[in-house]
């Protein structure tokens, strides 16, 4: 297995925080859309029984983060380009109700969030990524003065965080990706509705293209590999 899983604290009872460690890991990416986990691997690696790891497996294919693999056995549930296309939808849909009701009462978002987003970006550390670009976006849905948007974000959050793993693997997109945000927050301080509405769908969409585009190049230099051995 590729992800290096750090041991836990000894304790009774450790589902919650295998689920954690295994979240996190399928959301940077560190293990791999396809990567079989086995019970007892991730035991070893976290020094924990099989029985928290057997319970955590459970919680990850009910919220869809894992799927039976080919034969036996389980997976980490493969990025899907058409799932991806309707999360964004969703999230388009979001981001964009909330960012017009911020700019109608011209919230001024907290410039440091995107100073931090800014340096985590010029890192390694995935998990910090993603974790400052929830924090910006939930700054926004929390301005929007609508519980509901931040209720019904949360609701798909579990897969947005891969989502958002996989975008800020692509390196070249992190700059971009808080440009965007600092024109968000800008126009969102000026109280332009239309404007903060517009750059937020087009935030999505360009981080949807981008994604879908990554993962097609992806998969073409894998078959282009397997091609050439072939040979």
């Amino acid at each position: 297995m590729p992800a290096k899983l750090l041991k836990l604290q000894a304790r009774t009872d450790y589902v919650d925080e295998v689920y954690k460690v295994l979240l996190d890991a399928i959301s940077e990416g560190s293990i791999a859309p396809g990567t079989r986990i086995v019970q007892e691997e991730i035991a070893e690696q976290l020094a924990v029984s099989r029985s928290p790891v057997l319970q955590a497996f459970r919680m990850l294919k009910k919220d869809g983060l894992v799927e039976d693999a080919p034969g036996r056995g389980l997976q980490v549930t493969p990025l899907d380009a058409e799932r991806i296309g309707h999360l964004y939808e969703l999230r388009g849909a979001l981001d964009g109700l909330a960012a017009r009701l911020a700019a109608k009462k011209r919230t001024k978002i907290d410039k440091s969030l995107i100073a931090t987003g800014r340096r985590v970006s010029k890192g390694d550390d995935i998990r910090a990524m993603i974790e400052a670009d929830m924090a910006f976006h939930i700054a926004i849905y929390t301005a929007s003065g609508n519980p509901l948007i931040l209720e019904n974000a949360r609701l798909h959050w579990l897969h947005l965080r891969r989502v958002m793993g996989a975008v800020h693997q692509v390196a070249g997109q992190r700059k971009t990706v808080w440009d965007e945000h600092a024109a968000i927050a800008e126009a969102i301080f000026q109280g332009d509705e239309e404007l903060a509405a517009r750059l937020s769908l087009q935030h999505t969409e360009f981080a949807r293209e981008n994604l879908v585009r990554h993962m097609a190049q992806a998969v073409g230099t894998v078959d282009g590999t397997q091609q050439s051995a072939r040979r």
